[in-house]
């Protein structure tokens, strides 16, 4: 793969890339969460939560889409294996767990705010060590998007 020329060094390009391939891990899991718990809500608010569900995972499909396109403009192939994503989340699964509607709402709450303090750490280093501008950018757009996604989990659970 061709490395871009445009105005970062080589090790500022490899360091954001790496920080978007931590960041793209999470976006993968709790992508595959979000599916897992639209396929098994139940009780009496299932459709209204299957379908808050499915339109939080389509948004997350497009974040994970745009990242890892951020990845190859920075020069570095995206990873795409459930071995390489486990490796670089910080959020948990938890296999063979089906919690109720509220704990759904709660664990999924949770995981973006998790999410949303490291994209603020991540925006940051970008724009102060790495220099990367572009990708602080970007990265503000993807929190926004998960600040978005939170109040709304929020505000099924107030």
């Amino acid at each position: 793969m061709q490395k871009p020329s445009i105005g970062l060094s080589a090790k500022n390009l490899k360091d954001s890339a790496n920080m978007l391939s931590a960041a793209l891990s999470d976006s993968v899991i709790l992508y595959l969460k979000t599916r897992k718990f639209h396929w098994n809500v139940a009780g009496e608010s299932f459709m209204e939560l299957h379908k808050l569900f499915e339109e939080q995972y389509k948004q997350l499909e497009v974040v994970i889409d745009e990242m890892a396109e951020r990845i190859n403009k920075l020069g570095s192939p995206a990873i795409g294996t459930a071995t390489e994503f486990l490796s670089l989340t910080q959020l948990k699964e938890s296999p063979g767990k089906y919690p109720g509607s509220a704990q759904m709402l709660n664990e999924l709450l949770k995981d973006h705010e998790t999410i949303i303090i490291q994209l603020r750490k991540n925006i940051d280093d970008c724009d102060e060590k790495y220099h990367d501008k572009g990708t602080a950018d970007f990265l503000t757009g993807v929190m926004e998007t998960h600040e978005t996604i939170a109040w709304t989990l929020r505000r099924y659970l107030d």
